[in-house]
């Protein structure tokens, strides 16, 4: 595999950072969150203000702040965010090694470099791609019956049999939303191997069991008066979402070589 070196701080292959750097020139310097999310969402659709806050209180950002409490980022700190977003995107790079690379970038080193990415990618990538996809929909598009059976290339019976056992179901409105989506193109995808709905109803309990630890960390910041703090709440539950996806994979994939 040849290595790769991470596209630096500022390069002209970021889109953000030649917007970012044209704000400069304007002499707008500082950008509020929402300008920020602006610049982002270009290269970046699934970034929310949410992302923004919990990557600033993991200290990947240090925005200033006004005397009234708003944040206001410039243009370095736009480029910070998004090679943050590049990495975990394109090299599934935890925070911790991210934050590694920034501080060499600091003093003026080479950040590690990077393996270049395989044509297909393996199990904790796909998991990671897969809960993207299913937390990247619109949270306004809804779905009917027959739109979900199309989306999915499945048919009227399968989706009654997929709802029977609770791994899929409609919202009070009778639609159904992209995770729902999501989750019907994968039980599809499996039953092509053989794995009918109730060999899947151990994976639905161990997410429900993985649903219930995220909600024992987030629950008290839910609860919290301050808005801030219950958007890094559900911030954080989507972090811990990921790390749940990715730690279940790789011991699926320990598991399956330690058979082979």
């Amino acid at each position: 595999m040849t290595p790769q070196t991470p596209t630096p701080l500022g390069s002209s292959s970021v889109p953000a950072s030649r917007r970012t750097g044209e704000a400069r020139r304007r002499g707008d310097e500082l950008l509020s969150i929402g300008a920020v999310l602006t610049f982002l969402r270009d290269d970046f659709p699934e970034v929310t203000i949410s992302k923004i806050r919990f990557l600033e209180a993991e200290g990947l950002v240090e925005p200033q702040r006004t005397p009234s409490g708003y944040r206001k980022f410039a243009p370095a700190d736009v480029e910070r965010l998004a090679y943050v977003l590049r990495m975990q995107r394109d090299h599934y790079l935890p925070l911790r090694v991210i934050r590694e690379h920034l501080d060499a970038i600091e003093r003026g080193e080479a950040p590690p470099a990077l393996p270049a990415p395989d044509n297909r990618p393996g199990p904790l990538e796909e998991a990671d791609r897969e809960l993207v996809a299913a937390s990247g929909a619109p949270s306004g598009v809804r779905l009917g019956r027959a739109e979900l059976i199309a989306a999915a290339e499945a048919q009227e019976a399968e989706l009654v049999e997929w709802e029977s056992y609770g791994l899929v179901a409609p919202g009070p409105d009778g639609g159904y939303d992209g995770e729902a989506l999501q989750i019907a193109r994968l039980v599809a995808e499996l039953g092509r191997f053989g794995l009918e709905p109730r060999h899947l109803r151990a994976v639905k309990a161990a997410a429900e069991r993985e649903v219930a630890l995220v909600e024992q960390v987030v629950a008290p910041l839910r609860r919290h008066r301050n808005p801030q703090t219950r958007a890094h709440a559900e911030a954080t539950a989507r972090e811990l979402a990921t790390l749940s996806v990715r730690l279940h994979a790789a011991m699926v994939q320990a598991g399956l070589r330690v058979r082979s």
